[in-house]
C-alpha cells in the first residue's frame, strides 16, 4: 500500500498498462537490472526490464537485491517459504535456497530485515503479473557489502544457474544512489 497499490485488481491494471505500453528492444533476456523505487516512479522503466522476461520457459526467478537495512559483509537468503503480494503468494523455491546455503557463501536473512527490504519486494509484484499461471518459484537474495573477491565468488556460484534456461535473474537496483549525500 505504500511503494504500490495493495489492491490486486488495482495493481494489476496498473502493471499490464505499463507492461503493454513498454517495447522490448531485443529477444528474451536471461536477466534483468530494474529500479526498487515507488512504482509512482519506476513502474514504466521497471516495465520495460520486465518485458523482455519469457514466462514460457522460466521456472525459477532469483531475484538479487541490495540490503538497505542490515550491514551484512556476503549474500543472505530468505528463511521463508512464501512471500505474500497483492497478486497472490509466491512460493520459494526451498531446494534452491538450500543449495546457495550449502555453499557456505550465504547467511540466512533475519526474518525482521527481511521483511523491511524494500529492494526485493518491489519486484515481487512485476514476477507475478508476467509470469502470471506460469508455475515458477523464486530465490531472493540480499545482497550485502562485498569485497571484489567476494564478487568473483559469487559469480562463479551463480554462472551454473544463470547457464540454465529456466532461471532468470533479477537484479534491484536504485539507480542514482550518487552525490554528497552518498558519498
Amino acid at each position: 500500500g505504500s511503494w504500490y497499490s495493495g489492491k490486486g485488481s488495482e495493481l494489476a491494471s496498473e502493471l499490464s498498462c505499463w507492461l503493454d505500453e513498454a517495447e522490448a528492444t531485443c529477444g528474451p533476456a536471461r536477466a534483468i537490472i530494474a529500479p526498487h523505487a515507488g512504482f509512482s516512479y519506476s513502474g514504466p522503466t521497471a516495465a520495460v526490464a520486465y518485458k523482455h522476461m519469457k514466462p514460457a520457459v522460466v521456472r525459477r526467478v532469483f531475484i538479487l537485491g541490495p540490503s538497505h537495512s542490515a550491514y551484512l559483509p556476503q549474500c543472505a537468503v530468505t528463511r521463508c517459504d512464501a512471500y505474500k503480494t497483492p497478486l497472490g503468494d509466491l512460493t520459494v523455491d526451498k531446494e534452491g535456497r538450500d543449495e546457495l546455503l550449502q555453499t557456505g557463501a550465504f547467511d540466512e536473512m533475519q526474518l525482521g530485515v527481511d521483511e523491511k527490504e524494500h529492494s526485493i519486494e518491489l519486484h515481487l509484484p512485476f514476477i507475478a503479473q508476467v509470469m502470471g499461471d506460469q508455475p515458477f518459484t523464486i530465490v531472493p537474495i540480499l545482497v550485502g557489502a562485498l569485497s571484489e573477491q567476494s564478487e568473483v565468488q559469487y559469480g562463479e556460484i551463480f554462472a551454473p544457474y544463470l547457464a540454465r534456461p529456466e532461471n532468470f535473474f533479477v537484479v534491484s537496483s536504485d539507480f542514482c544512489h550518487w552525490g554528497k549525500r552518498f558519498r
